[in-house]
Formats: C-alpha cells, structure tokens, sequence
C-alpha cells in the first residue's frame, strides 16, 4: 500500500498549480493523481463525488494558501477560512491508513492528504487505452502486456489495414476512436516512426496521455516539438526504449560507476527477412533502417556508461536500390574513455544469417569484463553469468508508464537517439549489393 494522492482542480485553480505546491513541500514522495472538473458545481468521475466532497463549492487565495491551510488529514476535516464542511471527506478504505513518509510531513502534506485516498494499487481505476498501429510488435509485447496489467485496460484498437485485437473495436483512424471514446485516457502508438509525431500530435490535441514505441519521432526536432507540446497540453507523453528495462543492464550500469573503459564493442546483427519480413517502409529515407534495432544497443549504452558516449565517425551501407542503411559501424568517444587509445566501437547489420546476436562487450580500467547477450537480459561478469532474467522489457514499460500518469509526468530521453541522428550527420556513405526480398 502506499500513498495514492488525488490533486483537485478546475479551469482557475489548475491541478499543475497543486502540484507546484506540493512539490515545494513534499517533493516526489507520495503518488499523485490529478483531476479536473469544470467550475463550480459539477462534480467529476474521481474527485469531488468520490471522495465526498460535493459541498465544497469554493476556495480563495493561491495555490501555496490553499494546500497550507485548506486540510488536515489527521481529522480528515477541512478547517480554515476556505471551506468547513464539518464531516469527514473521504470514505475509509480497505487495510489500515498510512501517513506519508516522515520527509514529506509538514501543514501542506496534511492539507494535500486530504484531497487523497490511501488505496491498494490493484483498487486504482484502471487507466484506458487504445493501441494505434496492429503489427508485430503490438501483437507480441504490448498486447499481452496490457492484459495482464491491472493498471490499463485495452479498449480499443487503430489499423489502418483493418487488423483487430480480441474483444475490443477496431477503427481505421485515430480521429474515428476519439469521436467513439471521448473519455479514453491514453494511446500506444506503434506505427512505423515516420508518421507517429504526426499522430502523436493528434492524441494531444483529443487530451490523450501518449506512449511511443521506439524510436519516438523521424527527428529530434520532432522529438522536441512533442515534448513540448506535451507540456502545454498539460498531458504525459513517454519515450519507451525497451532494452534498457532489464536487470542484466541495471547491474552493469551499477558496476560500471565510477570506473574507466578499457574496451568496449557492440556487436547488433540479425537478419532482417525474420524481423521485418517485407516491411517495405523500413527502407524509406524518413526511416533509420538498421539503427531501428541499433538504436536499443544505443540505449543500452547511454544507460550503462558512466559518461555520456559521443559519435566520432561513422560507415553506412546501403542496398543499392534502397535509401536506408542495412549496416553501419560506429566509432564513439567518452570522457569514461581511459586513455585517446581507448576503442569503443559498434557494429550493426541486417545481412545476418542464423541466430540474432545482440551483444555488448566491456572491458575496465580495473580488468574486469562485462558481457551483455541475448538484448541486455543477460549479463556476464568475468566469464561467469550474474544475472539471467526472462524477457520482461514491456511489463516494466507499461508500469513506467502508469507511474508517469499517476504523477501528470512525462519521460522523452533522447540520447540514444540522438546519437542516431549524429551517426547520419558524420557518417560516409557506402553502397553495397541490391536488396530484394
């Protein structure tokens, strides 16, 4: 059980501005959910009615007034000059109470405590969701995934192609699932990058919470822009990169501090007849051909080092008849190098033929040497295995993504990709054999 906090507000008095508040106070502790209802009497879904709190019909003074004087949670009475309903707010619920933690306890905690309701995860509303974009992906990681979390609950489907999802409606456009699902909270987009700003854009502008699969945008531009608007719309928005939701890679981050790199290489191959079987757009020039799986290598990277890595030079090769690359080698630099001498290099290719190989190898100033395999879910300490998990990237994704809603946040890392972006900026183009499928 842990501290569920429900920020109330309206169209003058702005959840964000409670948030503002209390941050000031309390920090990061407690979860936060926040609300809004139009003003003054309308009560909303999860607010005011929920909490019994339809006879609070005004409050005066800033923000800072509001959170310091309106409550106190250890009588579950409103006081002060605001408002004085003389009968407890908020209904008892199952399991004993719980304060905040003991950082988080001052007048402000306890007036914002009592716009909250301490639950068990699992009594939380479940957030709804729809999934744009029915592939491959979205049919083996983020489907599952979604059904077996309480936290979301699939609702719907977008495909263009008219692919469907069991027991739920499918909709050929966006604009078609906003029209018939006013009330949904949030969106997966997991079409083709090319067109997901476009589409992301769209989500925000209906009031939509957004995930992103990897990567988020064609651009950083894009990128930004989404960010930002995010922001404005005042809506969370999350840049998944799935590899670095592994145990095997929070152990190397974690052996890796504060050490220097002797050595370190990325070795990305698999054939892309298995991955993307006639997936024509990974070839178009708005996409990032092989880097579309490099780029989890890449996160893996911006992740684990202990200084940020940087793109020195780079090779692309290209099919003659295709305008993305289906290889690239990758020289970086670091500033956790341990001397000019130090190689750090990667290796990605498509034309692989067998089993995939997704491997990083790192060598430290100490001796020591780190292997991750099989993505980042294995890791490799001096020839022995450490840590061996399942694959389990998309359910940690997933809870990622319901902590960022609780807490009106949002997560748009951009480093892996940005080195994407720069191995294109520097990078010698190459031209190899035609590719046919």
């Amino acid at each position: 059980m842990k501290a569920d906090v429900a920020i109330i507000g309206d169209r003058f008095m702005l959840p964000s501005m409670f948030e503002t508040a209390i941050r000031r106070k309390c920090g990061n502790a407690p979860t936060r959910r926040s609300y809004e209802t139009p003003w003054p009497d309308v009560p909303m879904r999860h607010g005011y009615a929920e909490a019994g709190m339809d006879g609070l019909k005004e409050y005066q003074g800033g923000a800072d007034e509001v959170v310091a004087q309106v409550g106190d949670a250890s009588t579950q009475h409103f006081r002060g000059r605001y408002a004085r309903p003389r009968r407890p707010l908020l209904p008892r619920t199952r399991g004993r109470r719980r304060k905040l933690p003991p950082s988080c306890q001052s007048d402000a905690d306890r007036a914002y405590l009592v716009l909250s309701s301490l639950r068990e995860d699992s009594e939380l509303p479940p957030y709804t969701i729809a999934i744009i974009g029915v592939g491959k992906v979205a049919r083996e990681e983020h489907l599952p995934v979604i059904a077996e979390n309480p936290r979301f609950k699939l609702v719907g489907v977008v495909s263009q192609r008219g692919a469907e999802a069991p027991g739920v409606p499918s909709f050929r456009t966006p604009a078609e699932l906003y029209d018939r699902m006013p009330d949904l909270s949030a969106v997966a987009i997991c079409t083709p990058p090319h067109v997901r700003h476009e589409i992301a854009r769209e989500a925000l502008d209906a009031g939509k919470h957004v995930l992103l699969e990897k990567p988020p945008t064609r651009t950083m531009a894009e990128l930004r822009d989404l960010t930002a608007y995010a922001a404005e719309r005042r809506r969370s928005i999350f840049a998944t990169w799935h590899a670095q939701y592994n145990a095997a890679v929070d152990e190397a981050k974690k052996r890796l501090a504060g050490r220097k790199i002797r050595s370190l290489s990325v070795n990305w191959k698999e054939d892309v007849r298995q991955f993307h079987p006639g997936h024509d757009w990974i070839w178009d020039a708005d996409n990032s051909g092989v880097f579309d799986p490099g780029v989890n290598a890449l996160s893996i990277l911006t992740k684990i080092m202990p200084r940020p890595p940087l793109v020195d030079s780079a090779a692309l090769v290209y099919p003659a008849n295709r305008d993305a690359p289906i290889a690239a080698s990758l020289v970086l630099t670091s500033e956790a190098a341990e001397s000019p001498a130090t190689r750090i290099v990667a290796e990605f290719d498509w034309r692989h033929k067998g089993d995939k190989s997704w491997e990083i190898d790192i060598e430290t100033d100490e001796g020591d040497e780190l292997r991750l395999t099989h993505g980042g879910s294995t890791l490799f300490v001096n020839g022995v295995k450490v840590v061996e998990t399942p694959n389990l990237e998309y359910r940690a994704i997933y809870e990622r993504f319901a902590r960022l809603l609780d807490a009106g946040e949002s997560a748009m890392d951009a480093s892996s990709f940005e080195l994407v972006v720069a191995a294109f900026r520097v990078g010698v183009r190459q031209t190899t054999v035609p590719f046919h499928w």
